[in-house]
């Protein structure tokens, strides 16, 4: 069975920086879509970095570019979200999807398997 698992959310003051990690097991990590989310009550969940792992770029939210930085360990079956400069509308619950196998990473409805979430709060 399919499980991620997320962890390295907290609180921040404004410019300042957290790294989430997702561990991921159950599943093949090759030929899969893997990508962190966030969701704020009351939105819609979004995409804020997904790439294709076997292979292919990553690629970013505009409004996390140049900021948060998506890198994954093979070995580990695991993805990381390096966040830099983080201001108050980062705040949200930020999750990790898979799709699995990968078919089109850009959709956010093929992601099927997910995370329990962790928060991230940052303050002014």
């Amino acid at each position: 069975q399919a499980q991620l698992v997320e962890s390295g959310g907290g609180s921040v003051q404004a410019g300042g920086s957290l790294r989430l990690a997702c561990v991921t097991s159950g599943f093949s990590f090759r030929n899969t879509c893997m990508g962190w989310f966030r969701q704020v009550a009351g939105k819609k969940r979004e995409v804020v970095a997904r790439v294709y792992t076997s292979g292919g770029s990553v690629t970013y939210a505009d409004s996390v570019k140049d900021r948060f930085t998506f890198s994954q360990d093979d070995a580990k079956a695991t993805i990381y979200l390096q966040m830099d400069s983080l201001e108050p509308d980062d705040t949200a619950m930020y999750y990790c999807g898979a799709q699995v196998p990968a078919a089109n990473c850009a959709h956010v409805s093929l992601y099927h398997h997910w995370g329990q979430g962790t928060q991230v709060t940052v303050s002014a």
